[in-house]
C-alpha cells in the first residue's frame, strides 16, 4: 500500500507511492517533540549558564541546523540521537566568533531566532546561510527592527535575504509595533531585548504563539506579557540558568492524524502528548468549526506547557471559513486542513493567510495546484484557498515542492483517492517528522 523507493539519477531524492485500498486508522500514536520548542529549548540552553537536559527533542533536521550552528558558537550540546538532549551552556555574551558559515539549512526559524542573538553579541562578525529555499525567503521582517535597534547587517537585495552577515553591537531597548502576527519576529527581538540596557517590547495585531515567553521565563529572563495591548516586554541585561526542558509533541504533527482519523470512515486514533498551548490549537478550532469528532483525555501541564491526548472519530465534515485571528494559530496547519476541506460537504474559505507564501514552499499555490492534480476543485486566492469538499479525489503523480508539510499533506490525501497517488520529494518529510512513513505503515492494515 505504502512504498518507498529512490528517483533514478537523483541521490536523496525520495518517491512514495501509495495505493489504498479502504482503508482504516485505528490504534495510539505518539508525535515527534514540538518543532518550535525543541529550537528554543536548544538555543536558550546554549545561553544560558550551567547545563539543560533536553526531554523529547525532535530529532528532525531543523533542530538539528539550530544545535550545529550553537555548536559552532561554542556551546556543548549532546549528539541529537537519544530522546535525551544535554546542553552546556556558554551564557549570554559570550558566545565565539566561529571561523565557519553559520548554515541553517531548511529552517527559518533558526535563522530568524539567531539573528537576534548574533545581532547582540558586540564585536564580533558573523556570517549567516541556509539552503536554496531559505536563501529566498524573507529576512527583512526581523532585519529591520534589529536594525532600529542599532544592528549592522547585510545581505542581498537590501539586506532582505541570506547570506547575511551580522557585526554584533551594543544594542538598545525599543518598542516595535509588528504589522504581522509572527511568533518569529517576536522571538527575534525579544532574545535581542536580553542583552539591552531596559525593556524591549514587541506589540502584535493578533497573538501568535507563546512558547518564547514562557520558556524565557522559565530560564530566568524577567518577561511580562500584556493580553489587552497583545504585547511582550524583556528587560535587561538577562542572566539565563540551565533548566530540565520536556518537549511536548508537536500538534503540527498531530494535525495530520486528527485530519486522517476525521476522514477515513470507521477510523478511531488516540493521539498522546500533544502540547495544546492556547496560541497553538487553531487546527482543533477549525476542525471543531468543520464538526470533527475530536476528544481531549488526560488534560495535564508538563514543564509550563499544557498537554493532552487528542481521540479523534471519523464523522463526515463540513465546510468553514478560516480568517482572521485564527489564522496565525494554526498557519502551519493549513496545507493539511485543506485535505479536511476537500473531502467536506460544501465550500471552505481559508483567506488572510498571505504567510504561506512565504514559508518552505509557496504553500497556497502549492496546495492549490497539487489538489487540483488530484480532481479536487480548487480556486487560489491571493490570501489562500476555496475548496469545494465531497468531490472525491482521485490518484495522480504529484510534488511537495521540498515542503515537508506538503509532503505529508498529500500523502493523507492519497489514503481517501481512489487509485495510485506518487508522491515525489518526499524526503523532505525528514524536516519534522522523520518516522511519518513507519507510523502510517503501523496504523494500516
Amino acid at each position: 500500500m505504502l512504498q518507498l523507493s529512490h528517483a533514478p539519477d537523483q541521490p536523496g531524492k525520495t518517491l512514495w507511492t501509495l495505493t489504498p485500498k479502504d482503508p482504516v486508522l485505528r490504534g495510539t500514536v505518539r508525535v515527534p517533540g514540538d518543532k518550535s520548542i525543541s529550537h528554543r529549548a536548544l538555543m536558550l540552553g546554549a545561553l544560558a549558564e550551567g547545563e539543560t537536559t533536553i526531554e523529547g527533542l525532535l530529532l528532525g533536521e531543523d533542530p538539528r541546523s539550530t544545535a550545529a550552528c550553537f555548536r559552532a558558537l561554542g556551546a556543548k550540546i549532546s549528539p541529537l540521537n537519544t530522546e535525551r538532549v544535554t546542553v552546556q551552556g556558554i551564557g549570554l555574551g559570550k558566545l565565539w566568533e566561529p571561523d565557519t558559515i553559520l548554515d541553517a539549512g531548511n529552517s527559518g526559524t533558526t535563522m530568524r531566532l539567531m539573528l537576534g542573538v548574533l545581532a547582540s553579541h558586540r564585536d564580533r562578525l558573523f556570517m549567516v546561510t541556509g539552503d536554496a529555499s531559505l536563501r529566498s525567503r524573507p529576512m527583512g521582517r526581523v532585519i529591520a527592527p534589529l536594525v532600529e535597534m542599532g544592528a549592522q547587517i547585510w545581505g542581498r537585495q537590501g539586506n532582505t535575504l541570506a547570506p547575511l552577515a551580522v557585526k554584533g553591537q551594543a544594542l538598545h531597548p525599543f518598542h516595535y509595533h509588528s504589522p504581522i502576527a509572527s511568533a518569529q519576529v517576536k522571538s527575534c527581538l525579544l532574545l535581542a531585548g536580553l542583552m539591552c540596557e531596559g525593556q524591549t517590547t514587541v506589540s502584535e495585531p493578533a497573538l501568535s504563539r507563546d512558547h518564547s515567553e514562557r520558556m524565557l521565563q522559565a530560564f530566568g529572563a524577567q518577561i511580562t506579557v500584556d493580553p489587552e495591548t497583545i504585547s511582550a516586554t524583556v528587560t535587561g541585561p538577562a542572566k539565563l540558568t540551565g533548566q530540565p526542558v520536556v518537549v511536548p509533541g508537536d500538534i503540527s504533527s498531530a494535525a495530520f492524524w486528527l485530519v486522517a482519523g476525521a476522514i477515513l470512515p470507521g477510523s478511531d486514533l488516540v493521539i498522546e502528548n500533544v502540547g495544546v498551548n492556547p496560541t497553538r490549537t487553531g487546527v482543533l478550532d477549525a476542525l471543531a468549526l468543520m464538526d470533527a469528532d475530536i476528544t481531549r483525555i488526560n488534560e495535564r501541564e508538563v514543564a509550563g506547557e499544557p498537554v493532552a491526548d487528542l481521540r479523534v472519530r471519523y464523522r463526515p465534515l463540513k465546510a468553514c471559513v478560516l480568517s482572521g485571528g485564527l489564522i496565525p494559530r494554526l498557519i502551519d496547519e493549513v496545507p493539511i486542513l485543506a485535505i479536511a476541506a476537500a473531502c467536506a460537504q460544501g465550500t471552505t474559505l481559508i483567506k488572510d493567510a498571505e504567510e504561506l507564501r512565504v514559508k518552505e514552499s509557496d504553500r497556497i499555490q502549492a496546495m492549490a495546484s497539487q489538489l487540483q492534480a488530484m480532481g479536487a476543485a480548487v480556486q487560489e486566492r491571493p490570501d489562500g484557498l476555496e475548496i469545494t469538499g465531497a468531490k472525491g479525489l482521485q490518484g495522480a503523480v504529484v510534488d511537495s515542492f521540498g515542503d515537508h508539510r506538503i509532503a505529508m499533506s498529500l500523502a493523507i490525501a492519497a489514503l481517501v483517492a481512489q487509485g495510485t497517488t506518487e508522491i515525489h520529494g518526499a524526503e523532505s518529510a525528514a524536516i519534522s517528522y522523520p518516522s511519518f512513513t513507519s507510523t502510517l505503515e503501523a496504523l494500516l492494515p
